[in-house]
């Protein structure tokens, strides 16, 4: 098919940038979080400045429109290996590279071995990392490249999981060393539930495979800390680095802050773990022997190899194959390895109660026999088992029942005042919001109590799903009073993002006749037909200086005090009381002018 005008045009531009080298690289640092140093450095490209090819995602197009994405990616290779080796930069370099150069026919196994020697790098400091722009069709062929890059001592990591053609499939067939999930789920995960649930999905896969995951397009605190939580080790954005021909080398990672879980369905698999010394590859089957002989009560031993659990030695399993005739002459001496299973179920330590219940229903039953592996960021940190992990379970719940509203299934006044109380007895600052429906008893009286319930339960999982649940604790008093005591470092912006949602949610429990007039008729506490605004969501918050307080009953007068001034404005309405006031100071909290505080209304 003959080429169209305007690729007429565009291909000496782009065959010139290749012949020219007309390229320009830059690096941005991947960090290793728990280091809290660069693990290595992706190699970008950009393309002539001032130029309408400049952007990469533009010079690729071009290339591919052209049909010289094979030569483009060569070419970028060729240049960033170069500036790296003159760089000086320390750890690994990221190489990416089209999977479909691969099956090219002008690719030649060996060039970027070839490109590497004449630097003075070794294959085993560069990362290839796949970017799929177009469509996989042979994958054979590019298992059988990716097979002879590893034989050379490559690493190879998956880009952009999450947005190609086929992620999931690349990474059963090839079984990279990396997965980077693509920033479009890592942005705003800390306000978004399902994308935290297909991280945590990720990390489980990832725990399971023996893959580490990179986390791509961190920008601000609140995200790097919720990958944390989830357990991601590795992590790349503006926050910790942004591209530069010369990155820097040290990295400032802020702090993860300690995170508190005051709701029991929340407990994590931390509470679980059982420390038992783990076994080494170099360790052989005699060690193990002698191991279960002097513990009779321990059923797995995890073999570990530079601190990440590689497999799972069980009991039953390795006494009988001992047991058998020449057994230990033929395995005594040789390593562990060799009988392990080398698919345990391996968890992180962050992981809830509920969710490692999902996991362990879908295991093998040999699975919950034999116990389970907990890391932290894919270190080991000891074991948990079923037996354990059933009776706790049974605990957390019966206890959740208790003490649980049971219109929403959150936490009621009893598990509240233990949040608060724990708090404080740790001397941990906080911010307690008071939520509060306005015009609720009117709705109730006029579209009925079932469906007053309907809008309850809405409130309560609007309030679950914009509030981080490894900080935060979201409980129901009763009625339509809610109570928060939060610990992320966003908490006012998800309020904000809270009330913006309310505000759009409330409109389906209204008919549209109500809805257009922006009020309804109800009877008010005289019997007397009157309009009424819609229902509204007022939040009073207020920040806990928690040496200043003893009991929770001074933080709720301070939080009930905060409501009432929210309450008084119109519509949906988040109040801030920004005076930090001792408990003796509280009966003044109310004679404040309004426009001294901070208000926000929606």
């Amino acid at each position: 098919m003959p080429p169209s005008s305007h690729i007429e045009q565009l291909y000496p531009q782009v065959l010139n940038i290749i012949q020219e080298s007309k390229l320009s690289p830059l690096f941005q640092p991947i960090a290793a979080l728990k280091e809290g140093q660069p693990y290595g450095f992706e190699g970008l490209i950009r393309g002539p400045a001032d130029h309408p090819l400049h952007a990469p995602l533009q010079l690729f197009q071009a290339a591919e429109r052209c049909g010289l994405l094979a030569e483009l990616d060569i070419a970028c290779r060729k240049i960033i290996i170069q500036a790296f080796a003159n760089s000086g930069l320390p750890g690994h370099l990221f190489l990416n590279v089209c999977p479909t150069s691969f099956t090219q026919p002008s690719f030649r196994p060996g060039a970027t071995l070839e490109y590497l020697k004449s630097v003075g790098l070794t294959p085993q400091r560069i990362v290839i990392e796949l970017t799929e722009t177009q469509a996989i069709t042979d994958y054979g062929l590019l298992a059988d490249a990716i097979r002879h890059y590893r034989l050379m001592g490559f690493k190879i990591a998956l880009d952009d999981l999450g947005e190609g053609f086929s992620g999931l499939r690349l990474w059963s067939e090839l079984r990279p060393d990396f997965v980077k999930i693509d920033k479009y789920f890592i942005n705003g995960i800390h306000l978004d539930a399902q994308k935290r649930q297909f991280v945590r999905s990720i990390q489980q896969i990832a725990l399971n495979t023996h893959t580490r995951v990179i986390a791509e397009g961190i920008e601000n605190t609140a995200e790097l800390d919720t990958v944390r939580r989830i357990g991601i080790q590795y992590a790349q954005g503006y926050l910790l680095g942004r591209p530069a021909r010369q990155p820097a080398t040290q990295l400032d990672i802020p702090p993860l802050e300690r995170s508190y879980n005051a709701q029991p369905l929340h407990a994590t698999a931390m509470s679980l773990l059982q420390e038992v010394r783990p076994l080494s590859p170099n360790d052989s089957h005699d060690d193990v022997w002698q191991r279960f002989n002097a513990q009779p009560d321990l059923n797995a031993i995890p073999v570990v190899d530079n601190e990440r659990p590689i497999g799972l030695i069980k009991r039953n399993a390795m006494l009988e194959l001992l047991a058998r005739p020449f057994s230990r002459e033929l395995y005594g001496a040789r390593s562990c390895a060799l009988h392990m299973d080398q698919e345990p179920l391996i968890v992180e330590q962050s992981i809830s109660l509920t969710e490692l219940a999902r996991l362990m229903t879908a295991c093998e039953r040999r699975q919950l026999d034999d116990g389970f592996i907990i890391t932290e960021q894919g270190c080991y940190l000891g074991i948990g088992t079923g037996r354990e992990f059933i009776r706790t379970m049974t605990e957390l719940q019966l206890n959740a029942a208790r003490h649980a509203n049971p219109l929403t299934g959150l936490p009621g006044n009893v598990p509240i005042q233990e949040a608060m109380s724990q708090l404080l007895a740790e001397q941990e600052d906080f911010t307690v919001v008071y939520a509060d429906l306005d015009y609720f008893k009117p709705y109730n009286d006029i579209y009925g109590y079932a469906r007053g319930d309907e809008l309850l339960k809405c409130l309560g999982q609007l309030l679950q799903n914009h509030f981080d649940p490894a900080c935060d604790f979201v409980g129901h008093v009763g009625g339509d009073d809610f109570i928060l005591v939060l610990r992320s470092s966003d908490w006012q912006q998800r309020c904000e993002q809270l009330l913006a949602e309310f505000q759009q949610e409330i409109r389906h429990f209204f008919n549209p006749d109500d809805i257009a007039a922006g009020s309804y008729l109800a009877p008010n506490r005289q019997g007397e037909l009157q309009r009424h605004p819609l229902v509204s969501l007022s939040l009073g918050a207020a920040q806990i200086i928690a040496k200043w307080y003893e009991s929770h009953h001074e933080v709720a007068s301070i939080a009930s005090t905060a409501k009432s001034m929210a309450k008084r404005e119109n519509g949906n309405a988040l109040f801030i009381e920004r005076r930090q006031q001792k408990p003796n100071d509280l009966h003044t909290l109310g004679r404040y002018n309004a426009k001294e505080q901070n208000q926000i209304s929606l």
